[in-house]
Formats: C-alpha cells, sequence, structure tokens
C-alpha cells in the first residue's frame, strides 16, 4: 500500500485554526511531518513519513485533510498532482476515432482536469511536483498505449482540439457584442444557427442570454470547428429535455470519425449519447481514479449499483432503483394542500394557460417542459409574484422558494460566510432532523466558512439547495435545483426531497430537466406544453402515465425500462421500439 495525504486548500485556513494539525501530529517531535508552508499559507504533509494515525483528520476543524492508503501498484498510474499535498488524478480514459467516450463520476474527482490535458491545455506532471514535466515525458509515461500514439500527435500538433467549458456563465466576461457578432467572428454553421434556434437570438446582446442559451451558442460554436478533438464539459446544464436531445443529435452528427469525450450528469443524456463510458471514482478534492471503459449501459447500471465490477471496488453502500410501474395520485379533499381555477396569464407578449387542479400533501409533483414555455411564470404565480387575469390559488400556503438563477444570490452576498447565510435563511439549521443527511451529502462541512462569492456553481447550488429544504414550509418550490450537481448529490437531492415530503405531510413542485432524476423522486408530473416564448399550457399536475405522455407526445419521443435497473432510457428516434411505442400511444411506461 502507499499512503497518500492531501490537504483541501480551499478549507485549509491556517489563520482562523490553532494549528491542530502540526500540534497533534505524534511524529513531529521527532520529524517534519505536518507543517504550514510559507509560501502556500497552508497545511502540507509529508507522505513519506506520516504513519496514518489519523489524529491530524479528526483534528482539523475545517475536514481539510484526507489520509488514505492506495495500491502501489496504481502509484505508477498516477497522471497529474496539484502541488505538494495537493488532489491526485490516476489514470486518463482512451479516446478512439468515431466512438464518443463519457465521464460518469462526482464533482471534485478530476473530470476537468482530464478534459484539460486530453485537450492539450494542460500537460500533466505526473505527479512529480517539484520539477517541470515535458512532453517527451508524458508520451513516453504512456508508451505500449494507445495514448502514447494520441499525446504524440497532439503534442506535434497533428491533432487539434476544441474544449466546451463547463462554466458557460463565464462567456460574457470575455466576449462583448451580439450574438450575430459572436456567430459571424466564431464562424458558427448556419445550419447550426438555426438549428438550435440562435437565429431569433441574432440582435441580442451575449451579456443578456439566458443559460440554456449560453450553451447553445457554445456547442455550436465547438461543432463549427474543423478539429480531430471534440471535449464536452457538462453540454446539457440549463437545457430542456428537448434542447438535450437535440444537442445530443448534433453532438453525434458532427462529429463522426473524430475523437469525442463528453463529461455529463445526466444519465438518460449520457446513455443516449456514449459509446464508451468510464467512471471515476475516490474522494472528492482528494484522489480519483478513472475506471477501466465499459459499454454505456453496462457502466451506467453498475455506478447505480454501486458496484464497479471491473475494478472489484464498491463505491456507494446501497444501489439505486427506479419504479418501473407508474405511482398512484393521492385524490381525497382531505388531502389537497394546495388547489387553484383555471389560471391565464397575460405577459404581453406571452400567454400562459394552466388547468384547474391540484397539488396533494405527501406529493413530489415534477415539473417538466421546455425553456420559455411558462414553467417559472407558474411557480411566480404560486408564490404570489405575478397575479393571473383569470382565475386564483385557492389558499396560500407557507412555502419555500429556490430560484433558477442563483449567481445574484452569491454577488449580493459575496463576503457573508455560508454558515451566517444559512442562518440567516433557516434559523438554527444544525438542529433541524434533516441537516445531518444534507451536511452528509451535499458535503457543506468544507463550504461553512467559505464565504459565498468564492464557491463555485456546483458548491453554491449545494448551499441554495440546501438552504431552501432546511426551512420550514408547507410547500417546497425548487426551479432546476439539479444544475452543476453530481449524480451522487442530485440522487441525495432526490432522496431528501422525498423523505421529507413523505414524513412531514408537505408537498413539493420540483422543476427539473433531468428526466431520471425526475423520474426517481416524483409521484405525479406536471408537463407543460405549446410554443416557447409564444404561448404555454398545462393540465396541470396528472398522475405519472398520464403526464409523460402527454409531454412526450408533443415532443415526439419516447423511453423504455432499464431491465436491471428500471431508469428510463430514451429511445433513438424511429427505431423498432420507439415506433411501437408510438403507435400504442405509451410512451414512458410499457
Amino acid at each position: 500500500m502507499v499512503r497518500v495525504a492531501v490537504v483541501d486548500r480551499d478549507s485549509c485556513q491556517p489563520k482562523k485554526c490553532g494549528h491542530e494539525c502540526v500540534k497533534y501530529c505524534p511524529v513531529n517531535k521527532s520529524g517534519k511531518v505536518v507543517w504550514i508552508d510559507e509560501q502556500l499559507k497552508k497545511a502540507v504533509i509529508s507522505e513519506a513519513l506520516c504513519i496514518g494515525c489519523g489524529i491530524c483528520v479528526h483534528k482539523c476543524p475545517f475536514e481539510a485533510i484526507t489520509i488514505v492508503n492506495l495500491p502501489d501498484e496504481l502509484e505508477r498510474d498516477c497522471v497529474h498532482r496539484y502541488g505538494p499535498s495537493g488532489f491526485k488524478l490516476y489514470r486518463l480514459p482512451i479516446l478512439r476515432r468515431g466512438k464518443v467516450v463519457g465521464i460518469l463520476g462526482r464533482n471534485a474527482l478530476g473530470k476537468t482536469t482530464m478534459a484539460k490535458i486530453l485537450a492539450g491545455e494542460l500537460v500533466p506532471n505526473l505527479c512529480e511536483t517539484e520539477g517541470k514535466t515535458s512532453a517527451e515525458d508524458v508520451i513516453r509515461q504512456f508508451r505500449g498505449t494507445e495514448l502514447q500514439t494520441y499525446f504524440s500527435e497532439l503534442y506535434s500538433n497533428k491533432l487539434r482540439a476544441v474544449h466546451k467549458i463547463q462554466y458557460i456563465e463565464l462567456i460574457p466576461i470575455y466576449l462583448k457584442g451580439t450574438v450575430g457578432e459572436i456567430v459571424k467572428k466564431a464562424g458558427i454553421r448556419e445550419e447550426l444557427v438555426k438549428r438550435f434556434g440562435l437565429d431569433k437570438l441574432l440582435n441580442r446582446e451575449v451579456d443578456k442570454l439566458s443559460g440554456g442559451e449560453l450553451q447553445k451558442l457554445a456547442v455550436a460554436a465547438a461543432l463549427s470547428k474543423d478539429v480531430d478533438v471534440y471535449i464536452f464539459d457538462e453540454p446539457a446544464t440549463h437545457l430542456d429535455v428537448v434542447e438535450r436531445v437535440k444537442v445530443a443529435d448534433a453532438i453525434r452528427e458532427y462529429t463522426q470519425n473524430k475523437y469525442v469525450l463528453v463529461v455529463e450528469h445526466d444519465l438518460t443524456v449520457l446513455d443516449f449519447l456514449a459509446d464508451n463510458i468510464v467512471i471515476v471514482y475516490g474522494k472528492p478534492g482528494a484522489y480519483g481514479i478513472v475506471s477501466h471503459p465499459a459499454g454505456a449501459r453496462e457502466a451506467i447500471n453498475e455506478y447505480l449499483s454501486g458496484y464497479i465490477s471491473s475494478e472489484n471496488m464498491r463505491i456507494r453502500d446501497r444501489p439505486i432503483k427506479f419504479e418501473t410501474r407508474p405511482p398512484e395520485r393521492k385524490s381525497g379533499k382531505a388531502a389537497r394542500l394546495v388547489e387553484w381555477e383555471d389560471i391565464d396569464v397575460d405577459l404581453g407578449g406571452f400567454q400562459l394557460e394552466v388547468s384547474s387542479s391540484y397539488i396533494a400533501r405527501g406529493e413530489v409533483v415534477g415539473v417538466i417542459g421546455p425553456n420559455g414555455i411558462g414553467k417559472t411564470t407558474f411557480l411566480k404565480v404560486l408564490v404570489g409574484e405575478i397575479k393571473p387575469v383569470k382565475g386564483a390559488v385557492s389558499s396560500t400556503p407557507r412555502i419555500s422558494y429556490k430560484p433558477q438563477y442563483i449567481r445574484d444570490i452569491a454577488v449580493k452576498n459575496h463576503d457573508v460566510p455560508v454558515s451566517l447565510w444559512l442562518a440567516q435563511q433557516a434559523g438554527d439549521y444544525t438542529e433541524n432532523p434533516i441537516w445531518p443527511d444534507l451536511n452528509a451529502g451535499f458535503n457543506l462541512g468544507p463550504l461553512l466558512e467559505r464565504r459565498l462569492g468564492e464557491l463555485s456553481g456546483g458548491e453554491l447550488q449545494r448551499v441554495v439547495v440546501a438552504a431552501a429544504l432546511l426551512k420550514k414550509a408547507d410547500l417546497y418550490v425548487l426551479d432546476e435545483p439539479m444544475a452543476y450537481l453530481d449524480v451522487e448529490q442530485r440522487i441525495t437531492v432526490a432522496r431528501t426531497i422525498r423523505r421529507i415530503i413523505e414524513e412531514s405531510e408537505v408537498a413539493a413542485l420540483i422543476v427539473e430537466h433531468d428526466i431520471a432524476m425526475l423520474d426517481y423522486m416524483s409521484n405525479a408530473i406536471m408537463p407543460f406544453i405549446g410554443e416557447p416564448g409564444v404561448r404555454g399550457y398545462s393540465p396541470g399536475p396528472t398522475d405519472m402515465r398520464t403526464g409523460m405522455n402527454t409531454f412526450l407526445k408533443w415532443a415526439d419521443a419516447s423511453f423504455r425500462r432499464d431491465v436491471k435497473s428500471g431508469r428510463p432510457r430514451l429511445n433513438k428516434p424511429g427505431s423498432a421500439l420507439d415506433r411501437e411505442q408510438k403507435e400504442r400511444g405509451e410512451l414512458y411506461y410499457v
């Protein structure tokens, strides 16, 4: 075994602690095992001298230290390390021409680092943190493998790569002007402009685009490049279900016979898009290990089961199972938490109609539909921000509302510590019965002393969703709570929501584009259909079978169920199963 000692530099705060890691290390009296680096201003641990007692791990007030033992043969596969006592990445996925390779795993396990390495933006140091590693060293390290040929061609400029970044909100910081100007400057193909609906946005300033519009612009720009390697980091974020299928189809069509790498947390999209998938496992912020590749269906099912057979590694205590039969709705008058009459909303250029319906206690209602169809508008009617021209909500339950766009929260509270902001939102949140689950599942402990303005998109999302769930309410209204969360965190959100609703006899209304997660946590569905940006219609919450059939008929799509895990899988348009299900009118539950 080889010992790996990692200090999370975002969490380590020597100025705010008593240097417990240095003070309590039993070996420090006879050797320099743990010390505060004067240049880094962070703790550093000597792995060679560390005895693995774990005292510093438990004494650190910020949970910044991880010490684990890994098989010594794994050290030969170490690809990159971020400085002394920094994060370590083991292995890389192997790219093959004409195949789409997917990466599945938790955040902070090195997925973006892999993307940068394979795009040629970062030369891996092969865990030699003292000296500088050359391209020749990297090629030599991978001799005898397909990666040797890949890096030889990449570093000799025989391969050109394009990398669609993860955080598309950064685009307006670096690109100014209208969409039309960006389209011309980036050389985006006209057919992609029309395919993604960008032709309707040509006169709009880039900084006025929504997250989904920025995503489509970024994907279109990447696909328009005539390169050999296409790398897409979370291409489905902020896109609705219909747009996700369009983007997946476009990636398939425009990257034939190329190297393609896709990092994605939406299991439905990844399953539909990837030929092979590697699973990344380990300890977030400490180390990440890339598994051997497997077929998309097999890899996702193993991930859901929590056991990777090729690695003989268990990554989760219990498997994730999906219901293969639609749940029934509660319909009794006594069970109804909130009701409304037929509602009409007029926002000038946009009209919304919602049929009279109700939300029952103990019910998780999933809201599904394309962007610009009125989902957020309806939520604002429920919380009283918008007054309809016709109809009304019959009661006003206590509502906890998590908005779609959360970056403004960080901007307005830039210097506020996370712990203080949570207290402002939810009072004495540590006494809430669901806090232990949220704290463990969302890994909130290391974030509590950090300021909101310092958090990444995924970290901020975890904090804001946690704040909404910690509030005392009758109805929890969450608008896109899964954006930027990894699969494990999405499952934690889904499980926690279901537990709160079932145990407290309250209700939840969840707007989400991740079909698998909607299926996992919902027992009713509220579809929105119509013409995006012009008019929208919803029949209100219905049972899962009726609601999904209504939406998928409008979207001209169908799903099947995986035999092993029960998860929904998107049928390829025009396939035999797609045609058969459409003829029977059963587009979701077969």
